[in-house]
């Protein structure tokens, strides 16, 4: 039972009661925000849909996205989340399910079909939920999960598209106001600001608006360069939660393999605490709010047993960090393809059997960036332009976001961005020809019932989320 809205009280989030509440759990990515490599679509959500429009027709088109984005979460899947223990669940969402580039500030009653049906799904079980716009016109950074099919985040230079997102999150907290098992507002996921003052100004203006609509909320805002950095940040918001996201390299297929050893461990709490100083130094609570490995697949790799318990030490060592220092966490993420969600579709379910094909072909030509193994031919492809590149202009290299070097300014732009859209009609096309029946089969692949745990996962996430109670 919810005792009114949650606050932040000092370096705590506390409910009405004056109780701590230590939110922990994980995010609903690539439901109401779809992602290329958590369903297996190549490019990005638009591009994606349009090419689904186009084969299936837009009669049809609705009907299967509808059926899929309430498969995809439903009431069996809230028990279990609330069976391992966590009591927080993040639901990231594309602001285009709301508002249309062509209609703007013209609110779409349809985006909050099934955005309230999980709401109140989760709260029925005890679960509270993170509204996270994870992408906002324009593209608050360059890549995909911001549905942004260019390298410019445009957010930044048009004041309308920071005036258009300050409306609508005007408009969803007008709705939720009232809702004590909405935990708050995430107003930008991983935002980029080159400049890195512009994003704090925006907070201080969205806080302003959101203040308005509703006073109480806890507003959960993200760092600069993928919740990664704090420069230019000079003042701490009134009842908010900072947020990091703390991806470890060594949980993905090219980063170091995971053993273990004393320096390995202190690289990770060095790393959590480099980018939680700004919430140590002001007294703030800290929401680390995206982490977590991805896993091998046995049906591609030979020692996949081996590589996962190797990541699951891995997580298991950066929790016991989480657990030391007591913070919010939300794991990236809950459901799948079986990359890396608690649960995932079934291989041999009529989804995954039907992408398959398409799935080995995206391996293979490397158009996905998350997750993805070495690809001898398209690095070799990659390897004397990218050493022209830094030949030819040193200070390439150095070019925002900070963390990125010229082999991924070149695949973003090159392989995930151009090579991958030009895919958006062949896979579209597996669909072709397909009625309502055949759809829904499809579309149920991603039901609880039909997935398959990730019980090595969830094992570790119930033994650290006794914190959370």
């Amino acid at each position: 039972m919810a005792t009114g809205i949650l606050k932040v009280k000092g370096d705590s989030v506390v409910d009405d009661n004056e109780q701590q509440v230590i939110l922990r759990g994980a995010a609903l990515g690539g439901w109401m925000n779809m992602e290329n490599f958590i369903t297996g679509f190549p490019g990005h959500e638009s591009q994606h849909r349009a090419a689904m429009r186009k084969v299936l027709g837009q009669e049809k088109y609705e009907f299967f996205f509808d059926k899929w984005l309430e498969y995809f979460f439903t009431d069996a899947d809230a028990k279990f989340f609330a069976e391992v223990g966590l009591n927080c669940l993040r639901l990231p969402f594309n602001y285009r399910h709301f508002e249309d580039d062509m209609n703007p500030r013209v609110l779409k009653e349809s985006g909050f079909k099934h955005l309230d049906r999980v709401v109140d799904l989760c709260a029925a079980h005890g679960i509270y939920t993170i509204l996270d716009m994870h992408a906002v016109p324009g593209g608050q950074n360059p890549d995909w999960h911001s549905d942004n099919p260019t390298s410019y985040a445009a957010f930044w230079d048009y004041r309308d598209h920071q005036d258009r997102t300050i409306w609508l999150w005007e408009q969803i907290a007008a709705r939720y106001k009232n809702n004590p098992w909405v935990a708050g507002y995430n107003p930008l996921n991983e935002p980029c600001d080159p400049e890195h003052v512009r994003l704090p100004a925006f907070y201080a203006r969205v806080e302003k608006a959101i203040r308005a609509v509703d006073p109480n909320h806890i507003l959960w805002l993200d760092g600069n360069t993928f919740a990664m950095e704090w420069k230019g940040f000079d003042e701490v918001l009134p009842n908010s939660v900072y947020a990091m996201h703390d991806y470890a390299s060594m949980g993905f297929p090219t980063g170091d393999r995971y053993q273990g050893t004393p320096e390995q461990k202190q690289r990770l709490e060095r790393g959590y605490l480099r980018k939680a100083q700004f919430m140590s130094e002001n007294g703030t609570p800290v929401w680390n709010g995206e982490f977590g490995p991805v896993y091998a697949n046995p049906d591609v790799e030979a020692d996949a047993a081996t590589t996962n318990q190797e990541r699951y030490n891995l997580l298991g060592e950066q929790l016991r960090i989480y657990d030391k220092y007591s913070i919010h966490w939300s794991i990236w993420l809950y459901k799948d393809i079986g990359l890396q969600g608690m649960i995932y579709t079934n291989p041999q379910s009529k989804w995954n059997q039907a992408i398959k094909p398409f799935l080995d072909k995206k391996r293979a030509v490397w158009i996905d960036k998350w997750g993805h193994n070495h690809v001898p031919e398209a690095e070799a492809a990659l390897k004397p332009l990218m050493e022209y590149i830094d030949r030819v202009s040193p200070s390439a290299k150095e070019t925002y976001p900070t963390s990125w070097n010229t082999e991924l300014h070149v695949t973003r732009n090159v392989l995930y961005t151009f090579l991958a859209a030009s895919f958006s009609d062949e896979f579209a096309s597996l669909f072709q020809g397909m009625e309502e029946k055949e759809l829904e089969e499809l579309a149920r692949s991603f039901h609880f019932e039909e997935c398959v745990q990730r019980e090595g996962l969830n094992q570790i996430l119930k033994e650290h989320s006794k914190l959370s109670h």
